[in-house]
């Protein structure tokens, strides 16, 4: 098992200045955003595509760093029902893809996206309760005209490129959870699995490791995020989970996203590592920094001192086992 960066965090700095600054923390590999919600500050997706020699220089200037690309990034929404966001979402996934084939990369991290309710919808709706019974309705559709379709079909570019997707389940898409993760995959195909972010479980009152255990079962675990949430417990106590105020009212909301460690104790995130590491897990835990309690720069070295002590135990344990 390898310790990554999500490099969207270090926009401010050059391509080069950032693989300097990774190397130096002593990290693996990165993982580097194409478009879409994280944008693309290290990546020419368009100017790589075209250029061989670009792509030949662009490897380089990783690997003569010691350092590997984890997986390409570009989360958006290509089932959104606006027409036009869909379509440049749709264009994203597809140039991602075809970038990653030709870099030799194998995974490319996304999301499901989400339709609207009908044909007719201005915005995603999310559904998140069977009653009332309009809302199974709108799953159904959903699923059936929109989801299964679209997917099914980029299962297919997925295997003529050599390259999988990996989703990243997260509230207010399709797929948000193991299950939803699972009837993806069963419907569409096995070049489909999921990007493991344990700050989406915690979110929503998931066992991160049962949930590894039970993808683990299908084969579907494809990359690994390194995010914590921590959770104000009077505010949690109140009002519960579903919280839609701004990630800046720290202070009024029921959870934040936070570096690892500042949201569950390390005895926590060594059971996700040693969970990974029974379900056969050898990529990349890639560090996502979100937490607007810290800088950039404080988040990420206190996320990569928390996770090398684990990694590094995982590693030697692997030595010790073989």
């Amino acid at each position: 098992m390898k310790l990554g960066i999500f490099t969207v965090l270090f926009g401010d700095k050059s391509f080069e200045e950032m693989l300097d600054h990774v190397a130096a923390a002593g990290l693996d590999a990165v993982e580097i955003g194409t478009g879409g919600f994280p944008g693309s500050a290290h990546c020419d997706r368009k100017a790589l595509l075209q250029s061989a020699q670009k792509r030949e220089a662009f490897l380089e200037a990783i690997h003569s760093r010691g350092l590997e690309i984890s997986a390409l990034s570009c989360h958006n929404n290509p089932l959104h029902p606006n027409k036009e966001i869909a379509a440049q979402a749709h264009e994203t996934l597809q140039e991602t893809i075809e970038l990653a084939a030709l870099l030799g990369v194998q995974t490319v991290v996304t999301f499901s996206g989400c339709p609207g309710e009908s044909e007719h919808s201005l915005y995603p709706v999310w559904v998140t309760s069977p009653w009332p019974d309009d809302h199974l309705k709108v799953l159904e559709w959903q699923w059936n005209e929109k989801v299964i379709p679209y997917w099914s079909e980029q299962n297919k570019v997925l295997a003529q490129h050599g390259v999988r997707v990996a989703i990243e389940a997260h509230p207010n898409f399709v797929v948000y959870n193991g299950e939803t993760m699972l009837k993806l995959r069963e419907a569409c195909g096995e070049n489909i699995g999921i990007n493991f972010d344990p700050s989406h479980m915690f979110w929503q009152g998931i066992d991160p490791v049962e949930a590894i255990h039970a993808l683990a079962d299908a084969g579907a675990i494809f990359h690994v995020h390194a995010k914590d949430t921590g959770f104000n417990k009077h505010n949690r106590a109140v009002n519960g989970v579903l919280d839609t105020k701004p990630y800046q009212q720290e202070r009024n909301r029921a959870w934040i996203f936070r570096t690892v460690g500042y949201g569950h104790d390390s005895e926590t995130w060594s059971d996700i590592i040693s969970a990974l590491q029974l379900a056969g897990y050898q990529g990349t835990v890639s560090i996502e920094h979100e937490d607007s309690l810290m800088s950039v720069e404080e988040g990420f070295q206190k996320a990569a001192a928390f996770l090398k002590p684990l990694i590094i135990r995982e590693k030697l344990q692997n030595m010790w086992w073989a």
